[in-house]
């Protein structure tokens, strides 16, 4: 079976094309000073987000490509405790590691030596495809939240 398109269309799905937010245009100038804003109506800062994100995108991925991964505790060990970034480079960090993070799983899914439909060998029935489109609504899912809070707190440009 050709899987080229597929690949094609996870990756456009991947890369946030379509109907999704945009990572870069979500998180662009977030204010610093909002970045540890917590609301009482919502659970939840755009720190603990990003950070959430990249952790649950770490796992995914290191899921993906190594049989010995071993994952953090749920759900301490997915969200950050902390509500604002620990030190001012931390955000810039962040995005550092989830940009790397969503690039790696780019790089397995348009390899055409890696079968997306093969059931990872060390896994229970999960395949790349599966881990792919997983981080994908994943991500989709906390980037709406992301958004929903920028314009709760004033941030967002329509």
């Amino acid at each position: 079976m050709d899987q080229e398109p597929i690949r094609r269309h996870v990756l456009a799905l991947l890369r946030s094309e379509g109907a999704h937010a945009d990572f870069n245009a979500v998180i662009e100038d977030f204010p610093a000073p909002l970045q540890g804003r917590q609301r009482d109506d919502l659970p939840y800062t755009a720190w603990q987000l990003l950070e959430h994100l990249r952790i649950a995108q770490w796992d995914i991925v290191e899921f993906s490509r190594r049989p010995d991964h071993s994952w953090p505790e749920w759900p301490a060990g997915y969200w950050p405790r902390e509500t604002a970034p620990p030190h001012p480079a931390a955000w810039e960090e962040s995005l550092a590691a989830f940009r790397a993070g969503l690039a790696e799983m780019q790089v397995m899914v348009a390899d055409p030596g890696r079968d997306l439909l093969a059931p990872l060998a060390w896994g229970d029935g999960q395949t790349l495809l599966r881990e792919a489109l997983l981080l994908a609504d994943h991500n989709a899912y906390h980037l709406g939240e992301m958004v929903v809070l920028r314009r709760l707190l004033g941030a967002w440009k329509d």
